[in-house]
């Protein structure tokens, strides 16, 4: 009868420590995940944006051509490509001179009128490799490429442009 009443009590002190020592190592487990796919979606919607601004930056080249601008598509690699487009995105928090990370909420972007480069400020960061400043941050440029050519109809030649990229400044490393 002793026995049985003994068993009936409920959990016993070891199986309590290693049932709590489960759930901890499954916790952290799930919260590492969490903040790694977290990151991933920041990185994704960073790029979402790199893209619309890639796509309209293609369309002010395309404007320029066909209203007989060659001359002013130089000026595209000073401008703040957010202005062309039709929405800012959400985060975009305005136009700084010489921002620094401490001025701009992670998570946002910012155009640096100094430099005339726009930022993306990262808000996780722990799988991203600073460039050479060492910041948690993404410049990026408008990078308008030319090639030399000779016209027929210019006596010295002349250039052609042969591309418009919206790039980043420096190599993007995540591991």
């Amino acid at each position: 009868m002793r026995n049985q009443f003994r068993s009936s009590k409920g959990f016993s002190l070891i199986e309590l420590v290693i049932v709590i020592a489960i759930i901890s190592v499954l916790m952290s487990v799930f919260l590492d995940r969490v903040w790694y796919y977290q990151e991933l979606a920041e990185k994704t919607a960073m790029e979402e944006s790199v893209g619309a601004i890639q796509s309209a930056l293609t369309m002010q080249v395309g404007k320029n051509y066909t209203r007989g601008n060659q001359q002013e598509l130089a000026q595209l690699a000073t401008e703040n490509p957010v202005h062309w487009l039709q929405k800012s995105p959400k985060n975009y928090v305005g136009e700084f001179f010489d921002p620094t990370p401490r001025s701009v909420a992670p998570g946002s972007w910012v155009f640096d009128l100094k430099a005339r480069e726009l930022i993306y400020v990262l808000d996780r960061a722990e799988h991203f490799v600073p460039a050479s400043d060492g910041k948690k941050w993404i410049r990026f440029h408008i990078n308008v490429q030319y090639d030399a050519v000779t016209r027929r109809d210019q006596q010295g030649g002349g250039q052609e442009l042969v591309g418009t990229v919206f790039e980043p400044t420096a190599r993007i490393n995540w591991f």
